[in-house]
């Protein structure tokens, strides 16, 4: 009886050791798929980059043609976080490429880049060069004022 009571404890204590070796390895490999998924995500660029490190994305992408400036595009686009990147084909003329799923941020974003681009034409206070034009046009066009002098006569004394 006292062999049978050792042989379960000993079978019981094999069990307890193969369960939590078991559970060891499911959280170390749980650990380590999130280690990889963190470092897979810190070495993806976010927001613009140059063509080539966007195509190492691995996933499809779009281009739209953009004329103008794209440092005011820079800023609308960090606003909704996309991928993108810029090929230059001219003067002020680029390719705008980015990731296919984020087709409705960009579209989002350029919506609201060429709303600014078409107001900008329509500002209604002019620019402080040109306020300092008219002023200095203004300036030259009146007449002068004829200053008057007064001598003083000094007398010796």
């Amino acid at each position: 009886m006292q062999e049978d009571i050792e042989r379960r404890a000993v079978a019981v204590s094999v069990n307890a050791a193969k369960l939590s070796a078991k559970t060891l390895a499911k959280a170390l490999a749980a650990a380590l798929r999130k280690i990889q998924k963190d470092y897979h995500k810190a070495q993806t660029p976010q927001g613009k980059q140059s063509v080539k490190k966007l195509m190492n994305h691995r996933v499809s992408t779009s281009a739209l043609p953009l004329d103008g400036e794209t440092k005011l595009f820079d800023r609308i686009a960090r606003k909704y976080n996309v991928d993108y990147a810029f090929h230059k084909t001219g003067p002020k003329k680029y390719l705008l490429f980015f990731k296919a799923g984020q087709a409705d941020a960009i579209t989002a974003a350029f919506s609201e880049y060429t709303r600014l681009v078409l107001g900008r034409g329509k500002s209604k206070r002019p620019s402080i060069l040109q306020q300092l034009r008219q002023f200095g046009d203004k300036a030259r066009s009146r007449p002068r004022e004829q200053q008057r002098k007064r001598e003083v006569a000094h007398e010796d004394r």
